[in-house]
């Protein structure tokens, strides 16, 4: 009788060490990521290796990526977890998204997260985005400038030379009119996007003119300023005045594959898509600084990381966690390899990996040189509003519907009336 006791007490033990060992295996904490795909190539697949990465060091960790679209889809979809309840812990959205956020109270400051030296590797012109006063609110992530992809193949057919491409304006229209074959039918000289971010595009002819073109604190734009209205003007006259580039909508999606398929010799693009072109174009293509007219000058874009409000503490644990593994220098270096962004912390440039991808691809360190003349994407309160209210008034002026003066000082009025309740 004992010994059938002891044996069943013994395999009751076993039972319950089973079943304890078991509950402990499964105790994962899951968390969400949203993330945008906004350029050529496949990021999700290089974002689902990334998480595979950080979960085969973390097997009490599974990190759901979701994937949004656009931005701006990412955005809404985002909003609508939070509004209904279900809060991502991370997502990746415009870093230009920052007063939206703030306004609507959802996001987690993360000044109190990270040590001060842990922001002072990321680059000033990224963390202008990213903090307002000494209060960091996001981390850089998925950043770009804009640069200039130009076809030494076809400068050396208009006879330019193919290691010297155009660094002003004069210059930039010289060069267009050269590679400008049969009135634009055969090959274009230049394209800039006018669709989607054409407030981005238009922000580089600005500030390579005299400066931004919104405050620093969101609550107020300067889009009919001199020096705006001669960024516009110059804008319009590619097109309508020199003939180097196709009269009205230009569109943002199919820019870069104007460029691969030589229906422009030159192009204003995200360095977001360098890996795209590198890998596409059958020809050899140069990447350069936006010409300058008085002064260089581009605007950062691109995503953050937003840790958002109202979840477990072992979730919020979880996405720093995640946040730090995302943002080792090592692992920025490979982003940046992968995809074309600018690696965002100055100790990812020190790393081997990207040292070597530097020497043996020189186009992939221009837009980072080109940081110490860049500066915010137009970001205010009610920002989704101000920025349609700027596109559709650069769209009515390329497409003739209105004057500069006429478009930048309606857009300048409407912008005025949305951030009035903001005015201190």
């Amino acid at each position: 009788m004992r010994v059938k006791f002891l044996s069943l007490f013994t395999a009751l033990l076993i039972v319950l060490v089973a079943c304890s060992s078991g509950g402990s295996q499964d105790e994962v904490t899951e968390i969400d990521f949203w993330f945008p795909v906004a350029v050529g190539g496949d990021v999700a697949k290089i974002v689902d290796g990334v998480v595979a990465d950080f979960e085969k060091e973390n097997p009490d960790i599974k990190v759901n990526p979701r994937y949004g679209g656009s931005y701006a889809e990412t955005m809404t979809q985002v909003m609508a977890s939070v509004q209904g309840g279900n809060p991502p812990e991370l997502a990746v959205l415009f870093s230009i998204d920052l007063f939206t956020l703030l306004e609507n109270d959802v996001i987690e400051e993360m000044t109190p997260l990270f040590d001060e030296e842990y922001f002072n590797d990321f680059y000033d012109a990224f963390m202008a985005n990213s903090k307002i006063g000494d209060q960091v609110w996001s981390l850089p992530f998925q950043r770009s400038t804009i640069v200039l992809y130009y076809n030494k193949d076809a400068f050396e057919e208009a006879g330019l030379d193919p290691e010297a491409p155009p660094e002003t304006w004069d210059e930039l229209v010289e060069y267009s009119k050269k590679l400008t074959v049969n009135g634009g039918k055969d090959q274009w000289g230049l394209e800039i996007p006018s669709t989607g971010y054409q407030y981005w595009m238009f922000q580089a002819l600005a500030l390579q003119t005299e400066d931004n073109i919104m405050s620093e604190d969101g609550k107020e734009t300067y889009f009919d300023a001199p020096h705006a209205k001669e960024a516009m003007q110059f804008y319009l006259d590619l097109s309508k005045e020199h003939k180097v580039m196709p009269e009205g909508t230009i569109e943002w999606a199919t820019v870069p594959s104007d460029f691969l398929s030589g229906r422009t010799a030159m192009m204003y693009h995200t360095t977001g898509n360098l890996t795209n072109v590198k890998q596409n174009a059958e020809f050899d293509f140069g990447v350069a600084y936006l010409p300058a007219n008085n002064q260089y000058g581009s605007p950062t874009g691109g995503g953050n990381i937003y840790l958002f409000k109202d979840i477990p503490e072992e979730n919020k644990e979880a996405a720093i966690k995640f946040m730090k593994f995302l943002t080792d220098p090592e692992r920025v270096a490979q982003w940046s390899i992968d995809t074309g962004y600018v690696a965002t912390r100055e100790s990812a440039y020190e790393t081997d990996k990207l040292k070597e991808y530097v020497e043996e691809f020189p186009q992939a360190i221009i837009a980072r040189e080109q940081l110490e003349y860049a500066d915010s994407e137009l970001a205010t309160y009610q920002n989704g509003e101000v920025q349609k209210i700027f596109n559709d008034a650069i769209q009515s002026i390329l497409t003739g519907k209105s004057s500069v003066d006429e478009g930048m000082e309606k857009a300048q009025q409407e912008a005025e009336n949305v951030l009035e309740p903001f005015q201190d």
